[in-house]
Order: structure tokens, then sequence, then C-alpha cells
């Protein structure tokens, strides 16, 4: 676990990916700990420094001095975003930790670039089951004698209260596993708690975000679970009207617990969002590292493939993409040979070369500049590349973008899928279009020196 010292507080939380990588603060909800993040960490930190806290009072952290409230939260997180990164973050919240994060967007919204909110508590008020049947409990955990007597029935309530939070927490379809549900009910039942818990309930309700939300610069992707019987889906209602640049999801068979009831749409929804690499490609299969990963994603906005495509999206493509250098005059692919690659150039010059005659003589057709792109025929019916591919005399780098690895994207984010085929035959539909003219122009020129028509004139057919 890392520990961090903030105004002489503690913080524990678990930390993974590259030290050096933009920060996504991760923030659990309520009577939980940074395990409630844990389908996310292994995908997330592919690109991020990732950290996800367990919030003072929560997990192996202490309970702040004095009242526990929602700003005091984000004020400190703030303070620790500010310790830990030069530039704005990722925030990523769960239930309660979705409205610490809306505080510090709203509190600070230099530190922040954009936000995941799974299930974020808006209103404050929870649903009546939680009112009606978990609330009490909460409050008389508040007070240290009472705290104790239920400590010490405990495990006499482990049924009972877990009966009751299970509808309250998990649709009822909810592929949950055995392990993380009994993890998730540990951190849940962790002795020593009470006073916070009881706190946060009441914090939650004190810090109302409704009519405040028109404030939040940063764009979110909001993630509810259909069945959420804890954080109601009439918060969703106030998200899809104040927040201006939300992407608001439900998400079926999910209740409070998204991330761990459907971990397959809910993780393929936050890679799309944040340009993360594909989840269907093997997670080993690595591909180039982040740095020219993100030099890559700028280079696509200036691209025939790239065109149209955000920020995410363009780091996403460039992250199933793989990098080749090449020197002056190499080879880069030969003529006649079975692939199903595309190739991007990124920077220097290509030639495409006729396959050499008898006699060995070949001829340039063309040359291909940055943002130029080959091989949509081979990459659409993976048949014979017709011409041979050669990098210029000051060498070249490409993106190389197998059908496979566009195969899985496609599948797994339909959007971005559908906006990269579209530039693929927009641009191949204007080569061949140029290509048309070109032919015209010189039947037109033979036309004139012969005084005879030419059969075979392009639009004869």
């Amino acid at each position: 676990m890392a520990q961090f010292t903030i105004d002489g507080m503690r913080i524990y939380g678990r930390e993974e990916g590259p030290h050096n990588a933009q920060l996504a603060l991760m923030i659990h909800g309520w009577s939980s700990s940074w395990y409630a993040m844990s389908p996310l960490l292994p995908l997330m930190a592919r690109r991020f420094r990732c950290l996800a806290v367990d919030l003072p009072g929560y997990g192996n952290s202490p309970r702040l001095e004095g009242r526990t409230t929602i700003p005091r939260y984000a004020d400190l997180l703030s303070k620790l975003i500010s310790e830990l990164s030069d530039g704005p973050v990722v925030l990523v919240g769960h239930s309660m930790g979705g409205m610490i994060s809306l505080t510090i967007a709203i509190r600070r919204p230099e530190l922040v670039e954009r936000m995941v909110l799974l299930a974020p508590t808006i209103s404050g008020k929870l649903s009546a089951f939680i009112d009606m049947f978990v609330s009490p409990i909460t409050m008389i955990e508040r007070f240290p004698a009472t705290n104790a007597a239920l400590t010490a029935l405990d495990p006499y309530m482990v049924r009972i209260t877990d009966r009751l939070m299970r509808p309250a927490s998990f649709a009822e379809r909810s592929q949950i596993s055995a392990e993380d549900y009994m993890r998730l009910r540990a951190d849940a039942r962790r002795s020593g708690q009470g006073r916070v818990r009881a706190e946060c309930y009441a914090a939650m309700r004190a810090n109302d975000l409704r009519g405040r939300l028109s404030a939040v610069e940063a764009p979110a992707l909001v993630i509810w679970g259909a069945e959420d019987n804890t954080v109601p889906l009439r918060d969703a209602g106030v998200v899809a009207d104040e927040l201006v640049n939300a992407d608001l999801r439900i998400v079926p068979k999910a209740g409070h617990w998204p991330q761990f009831e459907r971990p397959d749409l809910t993780i393929k929804m936050i890679a799309a969002y944040l340009g993360l690499p594909a989840v269907t490609t093997r997670l080993d299969d690595s591909t180039s590292p982040q740095e020219q990963v993100g030099r890559a994603a700028e280079f696509l906005a200036h691209s025939d493939v790239g065109n149209g495509l955000n920020l995410a999206q363009r780091t996403r493509l460039a992250a199933q993409s793989r990098i080749r250098s090449y020197p002056a005059n190499k080879t880069i692919a030969q003529a006649n040979e079975n692939t199903s690659d595309l190739l991007i150039v990124q920077t220097g010059t290509v030639d495409v070369w006729s396959e050499p005659t008898d006699e060995g003589s070949q001829r340039r057709y063309i040359t291909l500049l940055p943002g130029q792109l080959t091989g949509e025929m081979s990459l659409i019916d993976g048949g014979r590349r017709s011409a041979e591919l050669r990098a210029g005399p000051d060498g070249a780098s490409v993106l190389l973008l197998t059908r496979e690895r566009l195969v899985a994207l496609i599948n797994e984010d339909p959007e971005l899928g559908s906006r990269v085929i579209w530039n693929i035959a927009a641009a191949l539909a204007l080569r061949l279009r140029l290509s048309n003219m070109q032919q015209q122009m010189l039947i037109s020129s033979l036309e004139t020196i012969t005084g005879a028509q030419v059969p075979g004139r392009p639009g004869d057919y």
C-alpha cells in the first residue's frame, strides 16, 4: 500500500501504473475502500498512474480529526492532487466518491481534466430502502456505546444485514463473484468505522449538488446500474438536466456496483471514453510505449484516418497501432505479398513502386506524405499487396494497424470503429477519384494527339 501525508493526515491507497503518466485518482464510496476500484485497475494502469485511495476513516486510513464532511474530503484530495501532479488529472468516483469528485471539480476546476462517475451521489438522498432499513443502524453506530454493542452482536447480525444490503446494492441478475461480494461486505463491516459512516451519511445529505452541476466544466462519463437501490436513478435525471458535458449510460443487470456486476460492459465504456487499448485483445500483447502513443495520437489529428476523431478516440486508435521506423530507401512491404495491414505515414515519406518487370525495372507510382495511408484494400480483403512500399530518402515511420485489431476495436467501440471505417473509405474513394481523373487526362491527351477516340474511357461502362 502506498502512503501519503497531507496536512499531517496519513492517506493510504493502492497505486499501479507508470509513475510518470497522467494521474488517475480513484475515490471509493460510503462503507468501502480502495478495493471498490479494483476491477478498473488492470486496464487503466496501462495508461495512467492510478491511485485508488482509502478515504480517511475507511480502509487503512485513519479518520479526520473533527467532523467528516464532503468539502473536507474534497479539499484534502485536492491537496493530494497538487502534491502528486503538475497537471489536471482524471477522477474516477463511485457513489459518495462520485459526489467528492464533482465537489473537487466545482471547487478546484483547474485540477480536473475529466471524470468517470459510477452511480454518483448527487442529491445526497439515498433510496427509501436505505433510509428505512440501513440508516437507523448507521445513526446508532455513531455513539461509542451502541457501536460497541452492535460490534459484539455482529456475528449474529451478519446474515440479517447481508440480506438487507444485497437487494439494495446488487441487481437480481448480478454477475458479481462470491469472492468480490465477500470482500465488499467485509469492507462494509470493518470495525471502528461507525462514527465516520454516520457522519458521511449526514455529510452527503448536507452536500446536495442539485443546482450546482452547471458549474462543472470537466466532461464526465456517468454510469448507473439500472437496478440501483442505493443511489436511485432519480439522481441520473439531475445529471441529464444539469451536467452539461455528461455522457450518461445505464447498465442493465447491474445495481450499485456496475464495475463488479457488469465488469465487461462497464470497462468497455470506460476504455472507450478514456481512449484506452481495446480490452478484447490480450492485455500482455503490448503495442508501443505510452510516450509514443501520445505523440501518435496528436499526429492522427492531421491524418486521413483520424479526421473528426476526438483526443480519446485518437489515443485509443494509436494504442491499437504498432509504430515502425525504417531507414532511407528501406523496403517496408513487398509487392504481391498476402497481408491485411493498414499503414499510415507518420514521419518522412513512403514511395509506392510497381512490381519489377522481367528486366528488373520499376516505376514509382506515387509518394505518400505524412497523414496519408495505404493498404486499405489489403485491410478489407486480406488479398495480395499490389505494389511495393519503400521508405523515402529521409526514412519513414509508420503506424501499422492490423485487421484483427481493427475488428476488435469495432466490436468493442462501435462509434469509434464506424468513424475509422468511414475515414478509410473516404481516403480510398479520394484516391480512386484522383486516379480516374489522371486516367481521363491521359486519354484526352492521346485523343488530341491521334485524333481518334481511345476505347475504354473511364465512365464508358
